[in-house]
């Protein structure tokens, strides 16, 4: 009997760990190691951020859930992997500490024969000074608890404009590397939408600032679409729904600090600028949460397994070269760490080799620009690919039989306001394939028959069919493993 170690129970490691128990489970032992006690379907945050879900609508307990497999879940945080075992330990084992539950505080270990990496990223809040809601001066939606918090803010801001007040609402990115601009554009279309709801719109000023080079890039290099039978770009695409909604916005910029009611930040061409602000919901930069690695006589190999960010290098070209000269190619296909096969890493715990939006510095140096997105769709792609690897390889395969890059994948943006079966509405993009193939796609880079967008009230009953459908497959309901990931 085999072990396979999940690291993480986000939308990667719980998709892992749902198709492990339905394939091998009973026949192999499947450990799920997680600090959180509880599955959070990340993408609806945005909701519990503007007051129209509550926490207990996007999250559940993981222990319950897990309780109905064969799935054995810890509480814990993981702090380091020994991929070679070491002298008491003949396989390889993850140190451990937990987080929760009676052995909270304690120290531990799990040996495994198969290891996937899904631990998500580390909120990066500390690479600009003042950002974020523990120790700064802005609200977040990365978490649900993050989201509940910013829902509160925003109804002070909302109860003083009803007041005769004006506002400033900031909504965007934190730092010239941020990521998940998707997440901060759909929430600044949902505060625009309850704005409107309470009536209070004139009294605000909504600006979006980004690390961005233009509107609509989203960390793909920008995006072209097919809508009305016409090809447009995603800058026209998304400049007109923010003129159409009155939203400002400021792009190629990258926040240099937070003070109470001021962002400083510098622009791509060198240029610096003061924002002030009343209410301000801006998504930290990422990096791995800091797992080690050591090898069998305890020498630190953590620059091996993992590239300098904190996120593990898998099967993809990390060869350094010119922009121009990176392609889809580069990309990983199965996960698997180069240098231990029992290794495996997907969703953001993955190391990207290398940019998908054209790198671009400041006068002074700094980066300012989007990194790779790799979220949502992607991660459990990814996930459902390693896990039906893992399994072959339980069964004799000598190396993995299943692919997911993200240069052969598709993904769909949804960004739905409100959540009113008749009243909301959404801006939709689909996007095939996510990192652009101009070897394949000449003209943009993708296919245009799969690439498209369109703004209305179907958009909205899908992102709202989605979330009911999602989270009914992560519970484990009767049928699960019938419906798309």
């Amino acid at each position: 009997m085999a072990t396979v170690v999940i690291l993480g129970a986000g939308i990667a490691g719980h998709t892992a760990a749902r198709y492990l128990d339905k394939w091998v489970g009973g026949r192999h032992d499947i450990v799920v190691v997680s600090p959180n006690a509880k599955w959070n379907w990340i993408p609806s945050n945005i909701w519990v951020g503007v007051g129209q879900m509550s926490e207990d609508d996007v999250t559940f307990d993981l222990a319950s859930i897990y309780a109905k497999t064969r799935v054995d879940f810890r509480q814990a945080r993981a702090l380091a992997i020994h991929p070679e075992g070491d002298a008491a330990s003949a396989r390889g084992y993850v140190a451990l500490e937990y987080t929760g539950g009676p052995r909270v505080g304690q120290h531990d270990k799990v040996e495994f024969d198969f290891l996937i990496n899904a631990t998500g990223p580390k909120l990066n809040f500390g690479a600009t000074p003042g950002l974020g809601p523990e120790h700064g001066h802005t609200v977040s939606v990365c978490t649900a608890g993050h989201a509940l918090e910013a829902n509160e803010k925003l109804q002070q801001a909302i109860a003083a404009m009803r007041g005769g007040e004006r506002r400033t609402l900031v909504v965007g990115t934190g730092h010239g590397s941020c990521t998940c601009q998707g997440a901060a554009f759909e929430y600044i279309f949902n505060v625009d939408h309850v704005l409107r709801e309470a009536g209070v719109r004139e009294r605000a000023r909504v600006i979006w600032l980004s690390n961005e080079y233009e509107l609509g890039d989203f960390g793909m290099g920008g995006v072209h679409i097919t809508r009305g039978g016409y090809v447009t770009n995603g800058k026209t695409f998304v400049e007109s729904l923010m003129v159409e909604r009155g939203i400002e916005w400021i792009t190629r910029a990258h926040v240099s600090r937070v003070d109470a009611g001021t962002i400083h930040y510098e622009q791509l061409d060198g240029s610096s600028g003061e924002l002030a602000f009343d209410f301000s919901m801006l998504i930290p930069p990422f990096s791995g949460v800091g797992l080690k690695a050591f090898d069998r006589a305890g020498e630190d190999i953590t620059a091996k397994v993992f590239a300098p960010n904190g996120f593990m290098r898998v099967d993809a070209d990390y060869t350094a070269r010119p922009f121009a000269q990176w392609s889809a190619e580069d990309w990983p296909k199965t996960y698997q760490s180069p240098l231990y096969p029992a290794l495996f890493a997907v969703g953001i715990a993955f190391a990207p080799p290398h940019p998908i939006s054209k790198p671009m510095q400041s006068p002074s140096g700094t980066a300012i620009s989007p990194t790779p997105p790799r979220t949502g769709m992607p991660s459990a792609a990814m996930a459902k690919a390693v896990a039906a690897s893992i399994r072959d390889m339980l069964g004799g395969a000598e190396r993995p039989t299943h692919e997911a890059s993200m240069a052969r994948m598709g993904a769909a943006c949804v960004a739905s306001t409100g959540s009113h079966l008749f009243k909301g509405t959404a801006a939709t993009m689909t996007v095939y394939p996510v990192v652009p193939d101009y070897a394949k796609y000449p003209d943009y880079g993708r296919d245009m028959n799969l690439t498209f967008g369109e703004i209305g009230l179907a958009g909205h009953w899908m992102k709202a069919l989605l979330h009911h459908t999602f989270i009914y497959q992560a519970r484990l309901r009767p049928g699960w493993a019938l419906l798309p990931d």
